[in-house]
């Protein structure tokens, strides 16, 4: 399937052509990868073994951290979902695809999008996870979108069809605003944001309104750093230091430990020369206090993050967060190299060319070992989806927020008037993506029991604990 559909239209950008023209472009790829073929869903005949391919990605993990991995995506067959980046993307590359290339998130499933605040501390709502950044086929990150979306809805029991309804709206929603893009400058696309105050004014639950709007108001009010250094901090002498709380978070020990913290200067120095210059004389009033491994996420567990703290002389605190970057998942999935050979640079450079704004302390670094990691505040304003709570009409409304928002992030790299010319004012492109979405759910909980049988024969280690 991937050889018949892949690369038949190259340098599609062409800033002298018109937007008609280029909106007729995008009509004509349709003769060759026909929007109803993109519902099309069955594994390949030589598909990975989707265990495999989990055990593959833990190689060069913290060993000791992989059981919290496991048992994370064993939740549920969401968990796992978010867990599976790299099955997706060995899948997605035999699936049709347009031959239009932009820069991706990677990972673009329901839980990467969320409200944060800018520089400017306005709060938007964007994606807000980068790790597998790389630029590739644009319909990989609409069908993970919108797939991720059926797998949640049935986690929270709801039916197959109101699920199939989520992932319509994803795609329907990302139509309706590439089309609004393909009106704009370039210019003007890459000054837009996403309001987050007016996203939830839009609802029309009274009750998740007033929800949202008390997290908002929070949020805009919320000294972080001050907060979190009074939660996970104690004194030591006259130095503050990070509290342990493991096997979540946690001073490294042992050789490794040792060679971390010798390293810890020299990686933050490393760190601060990929700043900005008003950023270095900002930092240039903290030091490195102290460091600790932090667990976070599904994906992420086992790779090498944690929280840093820097203090001023006079005593206020700055937490930053590093995760450790590797190798993203679409690279060997696709025909494309990185221009980055430093991973921490893939993802900030691949997170400021889609987010409409970006922390201000967002850079790179690596140690002497070949890890790679990125550095941001730890939390800054940030307002993430809560699931639980939300009933079909709020998960459809957050359904077409996340299709908005990834409309954005396509039309900064991307071609909106190609993309919208493809696309068509009519229902066929969502009508696939909702089909599509509906078999990959199956897929993946096919894979899932796969997961579970693997983990009763003792392939995958779980903890016994729950995190």
């Amino acid at each position: 399937m991937a050889d018949k559909f892949e690369n038949k239209t190259e340098n599609l950008f062409d800033p002298v052509a018109s937007k008609a023209a280029r909106f007729d472009k995008g009509v004509a790829i349709r003769e060759v990868t026909p929007r109803s073929s993109h519902q099309e869903w069955s594994p390949a005949e030589n598909r990975g073994d989707p265990i495999e391919i989990l055990i593959k990605t833990s190689i060069g993990r913290i060993e000791s951290l992989l059981p919290i991995r496991y048992s994370r995506m064993m939740e549920s067959p969401f968990t796992f979902f978010r867990g599976a980046a790299a099955i997706m993307a060995a899948d997605l590359k035999h699936t049709p695809n347009t031959g239009i290339d932009l820069q991706l998130c990677g990972d673009c499933h329901l839980m990467n999008f969320g409200g944060f605040a800018t520089p400017e501390r306005k709060l938007v709502f964007d994606i807000n996870d980068f790790d597998e950044t790389f630029p590739g086929p644009w319909e990989w990150d609409v069908k993970r979108l919108a797939a991720s979306f059926v797998i949640a809805g049935r986690w929270k029991k709801i039916t197959n069809k109101t699920c199939k309804e989520f992932a319509w709206h994803v795609a329907d929603s990302y139509k309706r605003h590439m089309l609004e893009y393909s009106k704009l400058s370039a210019l003007q696309i890459w000054y837009a944001d996403i309001d987050l105050a007016e996203l939830i004014e839009k609802g029309e639950d009274e009750e998740i309104k007033e929800f949202q709007g008390k997290r908002i108001k929070k949020a805009a009010e919320y000294t972080a750093h001050e907060k979190e250094f009074a939660k996970m901090t104690y004194q030591e002498g006259s130095r503050a230091r990070i509290k342990d709380d493991p096997p979540l978070i946690y001073h490294p020990t042992g050789d490794e430990g040792n060679r971390i913290l010798r390293e810890a200067g020299i990686v933050h120095t490393r760190y601060l020369e990929t700043l900005s210059d008003e950023k270095k004389v900002l930092l240039s009033r903290y030091s490195l206090h102290d460091l600790a491994i932090k667990v976070v996420g599904v994906g992420s567990v086992g790779t090498l993050c944690g929280i840093s703290l820097l203090m001023s002389a006079t005593g206020e605190p700055i937490f930053l967060q590093f995760k450790e970057a590797r190798k993203s998942v679409l690279e060997e999935n696709v025909k494309a190299k990185s221009k980055y050979p430093h991973q921490g640079e893939r993802v900030v450079r691949g997170q400021k060319l889609m987010q409409s704004a970006s922390d201000i302390f967002l850079g790179w670094t690596n140690d002497d070992e070949g890890k790679f990691f990125y550095i941001r505040q730890l939390r800054d304003a940030k307002v993430k989806p809560v699931l639980e709570i939300m009933k079909p009409k709020n998960m459809a409304d957050y359904a077409k927020a996340c299709g908005w928002a990834l409309a954005r992030a396509h039309a900064r790299t991307g071609d909106p008037s190609v993309l919208s010319g493809y696309i068509g004012k009519s229902n066929e492109f969502a009508n696939a993506i909702s089909r599509f979405s509906i078999l990959y759910a199956d897929q993946n909980e096919s894979d899932y029991n796969k997961m579970l049988e693997a983990i009763k024969e003792g392939r995958l280690p779980i903890t016994t604990d729950a995190y």
